[in-house]
């Protein structure tokens, strides 16, 4: 049997690697579109001071993607490292869309952003913005295949066991590329990440009105940044409902753990704004409810019920005592695959066999499950609730603070002069900017942390997905991650605060403050 010491460290290094990793993906995937916007300005006009404006915050956009690349190579690796059983369980199909984004979305990115950064006096102005265009198209691909391959592990669809290979199958490619899940998530992540680079440009747009350092420049990339920003607010604000509809279909456990809801309401079910749980007699000591929202955000109904957490616990029991069947029946059918009685009990109850295989994780024999091992089962498949309440209201609580400073600041730059008014507002962006990339970590953890037990969810219990390597192996290299990665943002900041100091004086222009020459010289508009 699998140590469970492996598995927790195994996972440690994953989530490590991976929150790191994520540090850098948003702000490149909506950073792209703010370049493509200005350069469009830019074509459209013959305004120098978009050019600029492109090639400065393409110059941190390219910082933060030369890091977000090195980080996330080593998370591909780790597949065949540190989840060896997993790799082969599921390879066929999670590697598809794995191996689709290598070719031709990191491939196309990449080619672009060398481009787009030493093209400038090589191609005509439409040539250029069809490169920063492309490059955009190519970043936003590359999350996308991504995202497929995790809704897959989310809402395992297009696929069915099979007993003679003992290996998970594609039977449809499409509806593994059109997963509900997949696209949901995809269309979230991707907006949080507009959110996030919208934040950064305005924040630091923010610093150099209250410092009256290139007014110009920073007013129009506030302007630009507030715009795209409201829209993107509004897009995950939009896109979270659709995910919660998605997640209460397809993954009832992580619904009824995010809202705390131990019990099956009656429809529609209200949402707990704030709650004391007591996860040992599992109820809430007290909440404050908001009533029908739950419901209709879960179902889209007033009539459908949200399944609560006991009864969950209920179903699963029944689903492990069936897959208890479908592995002993397995196991025969390994041993003799003309075993007609055990093939027949084994198509009977296989659609459970993952549920079953939680059981690997107490007892080798599952036949030989006692009670209180099942129940033990049973309670595993519950996230805890703590956790997913409070880092989801956390997560909604930082969006719902960033609609209103985009709001506030898209308000605030239709009137001239706004960069004399509402120093406030401002400062608030300002103090903001770190707001977006503790939201998305905090939706990871609920993405991810919320799919426990599971890397398959109902399908690979994560016990069963690791290597069989030393503990002592995935310490050293754990270490070696922190210690390189932590490096690695060291080094981020300190030239990302570097370049924001110098402003667009680090583009040698001679049109703005902070450079050598021509420190006076008024930029032409």
């Amino acid at each position: 049997m699998i140590s469970e010491h492996l598995v927790d460290m195994s996972r440690l290094q994953f989530a490590v690697t991976a929150l790191y990793h994520f540090l850098f993906v948003p702000l490149t995937l909506g950073m792209v579109w703010i370049l493509l916007i200005m350069e469009s300005i830019y074509v459209m006009t013959g305004k120098q001071i978009y050019q600029d404006m492109t090639r400065f915050w393409g110059k941190l956009f390219g910082i933060n993607f030369a890091l977000g690349v090195t980080t996330g190579i080593t998370m591909e690796f780790q597949f065949g490292t540190n989840w060896a059983y997993y790799s082969h369980y599921v390879g066929d199909i999670f590697g598809a869309p794995l191996a689709i984004e290598g070719l031709m979305a990191f491939f196309l990115e990449s080619t672009f952003i060398g481009l787009f950064f030493f093209g400038w006096h090589r191609l005509s102005r439409l040539q250029h913005l069809l490169v920063t265009m492309l490059m955009a198209i190519g970043t936003n691909l590359s999350a996308l295949w991504i995202l497929i391959a995790n809704g897959w592990m989310q809402n395992p669809v297009g696929s069915h066991f099979n007993y003679v290979t003992m290996r998970m199958e594609m039977t449809d490619f499409w509806a593994l590329i059109f997963n509900p899940v997949a696209q949901a998530k995809f269309v979230h992540t991707v907006s949080a990440g507009y959110c996030a680079a919208s934040i950064f440009v305005l924040a630091i747009s923010s610093w150099y009105l209250i410092k009256g350092i290139n007014v110009e420049f920073a007013k129009r990339s506030y302007r630009i940044a507030a715009a795209f920003g409201l829209a993107s607010v509004l897009s995950v604000i939009v896109l979270g409902d659709e995910s919660g509809y998605t997640i209460g279909e397809a993954q009832e456990t992580k619904m009824a753990t995010i809202e705390a809801m131990w019990h099956t309401e009656p429809a529609p079910a209200s949402f707990n704004l704030i709650a004391s749980m007591n996860e040992k007699e599992m109820k809430n000591n007290w909440a404050v409810e908001i009533p029908w929202v739950m419901g209709i955000i879960g179902t889209r109904t007033l009539t459908k019920q949200i399944p609560g957490i006991i009864e969950i616990k209920e179903k699963n029991r029944a689903r492990i005592l069936s897959g208890i069947q479908a592995v002993t029946a397995l196991e025969a059918l390994r041993a003799n695959p003309a075993d007609l009685a055990a093939k027949t009990v084994f198509e009977q109850h296989k659609a459970d066999l993952g549920f079953g295989l939680l059981m690997k994780k107490y007892v080798e024999n599952v036949a030989n499950s006692t009670p209180a091992q099942i129940q033990t089962a049973v309670n595993s498949t519950i996230p805890n609730v703590a956790t997913m309440f409070w880092s989801f209201r956390i997560m909604v609580g930082i969006g719902m603070l960033m609609l209103i400073l985009f709001a506030l600041s898209f308000w605030n730059t239709i009137s001239p002069g706004f960069e004399n008014r509402r120093r406030w507002l401002l400062k608030f962006a300002f103090y903001m900017l770190p707001a977006p990339w503790i939201a998305i970590e905090l939706g990871w953890i609920v993405a991810e942390y919320g799919r426990q037990p599971w890397t398959i969810y109902g399908v690979l219990p994560t016990h069963l997905s690791v290597s069989t390597i030393s503990v002592n192996s995935i310490y050293g290299s754990l270490f070696g991650f922190v210690a390189f990665y932590t490096v690695l943002l060291v080094v981020e900041m300190y030239l990302m605060i570097k370049f924001t100091r110098q402003g667009p004086g680090s583009l040698g222009t001679g049109r703005y403050i902070n450079e050598a020459a021509h420190d006076s010289v008024s930029i032409h508009h």
